[in-house]
C-alpha cells in the first residue's frame, strides 16, 4: 500500500466544552492536533503505514504527545526533542450564526525553533512512497522554510511523491510572504490540496462566479482554478475542498479534482457539524489513500469527500473513521440509522 511521511507541528488543543464561549469557560478539554499529524492519523486508521515527523519539547507535554500519537499506530521514531515549549491553540466551537473561533499561542515553540540538523531526511525518506506537508510549516519561520527545502529536495531525489495542502493562515504570515515562499516550494510538489479560498489568497487565482463569504461556489469557476494552478506549476493533480457555509454547524460539503487533464467533482453532502477543524486534513488523507490504491479520479474524489464529510461529525481534529465506513457513505448509506 505504500509508506507515507508527514512533517509539521503538533500542538495542544484546548477546547471549550458544550459550545461555551471563552468568556464562559472554567475548564477546557485537552487533546493534541496539527495539520500533518491529522493526516498521519487518518492514514493510519485506513491501515496505511504512516510516519509523523516533528520536534517536541523535552518535558511531560512532549512525552504526552508521543504517547497520544502512538496509540493510533503512527510511526514516531523520527520525532526529535529539544528545549522550549509545546504550541497551544484554543478553540471555541460555534453554532448556528455564531462562528467558531481559534486563538493561537504557539510563538517560540520547540518546533518553530527547529534547526536543519534536527532531521536526517536521507534516512527518514528511505523506502518512502509519499511525503506530505502544509503551508503552515514554512509559515512558522525562515528556518522552517530551509528545512522544508531540504526535505522536499531529498524527496525529489528519491522519487517520492510530494503533496502539499496550502492551508493559508493569516495569523501566521501575510499573503505576500506566503506567495513568495510557496511559489518557490511548489517546484517540488506533485499533488496540491487547497480549500475554496487558498488559491486566491496565496497565488491570486480566484474562482469566477463564486463568493466564499456568501457560500456561493461555482464548479466551473473551480475547474478554472485547478487548471490555472496546474498550468502554472505543472502539478500532476490539484484537489480543492468546497464548503458552502449556511450556518456555523450546517454546511454544504464537496470537492473537485483535476488529475492529468481529467476534471471531476464529488456529490455534495449537507453536514450538521460537530467539529469542522481538521476536515481539510481528512480530505487530503482520503485522496492520498485513494491515489495509493490506484482508484480512478472519480472514485478518488468521492472517497476523499466522504471521508472528510464524516470527519465533521467527530469532536477533535483526528478523523476516527475506517475505510469501510467511508465506502458505505460513498455507496449511499448516509441516513444515520443505528448500526446493529
Amino acid at each position: 500500500m505504500g509508506r507515507v511521511v508527514t512533517f509539521g507541528e503538533i500542538m495542544m488543543r484546548l477546547s471549550t466544552p458544550d459550545h461555551l464561549r471563552f468568556c464562559q469557560a472554567n475548564r477546557f478539554d485537552v487533546s493534541y492536533a496539527g495539520a500533518e499529524a491529522n493526516v498521519a492519523v487518518s492514514l493510519s486508521n485506513f491501515q496505511v503505514d504512516s510516519c509523523f515527523v516533528t520536534k517536541l519539547p523535552q518535558n511531560d507535554f512532549g512525552r504526552s504527545v508521543l504517547s497520544y500519537i502512538r496509540q493510533y499506530g503512527v510511526d514516531t521514531k523520527y520525532i526529535t526533542f529539544g528545549e522550549g515549549r509545546l504550541g497551544i491553540y484554543f478553540i471555541e466551537v460555534g453554532h448556528s450564526q455564531r462562528p467558531s473561533k481559534v486563538i493561537y499561542d504557539r510563538s517560540h515553540s520547540t518546533f518553530a525553533r527547529s534547526d536543519i540538523s534536527d532531521f536526517n531526511w536521507e534516512e527518514i525518506l528511505s523506502g518512502v512512497d509519499w511525503f506530505h506537508f502544509t503551508g503552515i510549516t514554512p509559515a512558522l519561520g525562515d528556518n522552517l522554510v530551509e528545512i522544508c527545502h531540504k526535505a522536499l529536495s531529498t524527496a525529489k531525489q528519491k522519487g517520492v511523491t510530494v503533496s502539499c495542502d496550502l492551508n493559508y493562515r493569516a495569523k501566521l504570515w501575510s499573503e505576500e510572504k506566503a506567495r513568495l515562499v510557496m511559489t518557490d516550494l511548489m517546484s517540488y510538489v506533485d499533488v496540491l490540496f487547497a480549500n475554496e479560498e487558498d488559491a486566491e489568497r496565496v497565488f491570486g487565482i480566484k474562482a469566477d462566479d463564486s463568493n466564499v463569504v456568501e457560500g456561493r461556489l461555482s464548479l466551473k469557476g473551480y475547474e478554472q482554478v485547478c487548471r490555472k494552478l496546474k498550468e502554472r506549476f505543472d502539478f500532476q493533480s490539484v484537489a480543492i475542498s468546497l464548503r458552502e457555509s449556511k450556518f456555523a454547524n450546517i454546511n454544504g460539503w464537496s470537492g473537485v479534482l483535476l488529475h492529468g487533464n481529467e476534471f471531476v467533482n464529488a456529490r455534495q453532502y449537507t453536514v450538521h457539524i460537530v467539529d469542522r477543524v481538521g476536515a481539510g486534513d481528512s480530505f487530503a488523507a482520503g485522496l492520498i489513500y485513494a491515489f495509493l490504491q490506484d482508484m480512478s479520479p472519480q472514485d478518488s474524489i468521492e472517497f476523499a469527500t466522504a471521508a472528510s464529510c464524516l470527519k465533521h461529525t467527530i469532536m477533535g481534529d483526528f478523523n476516527h473513521i475506517t475505510v469501510q465506513e467511508v465506502k458505505r457513505l460513498v455507496q449511499g448509506e448516509g441516513s444515520g440509522r443505528v448500526v446493529r
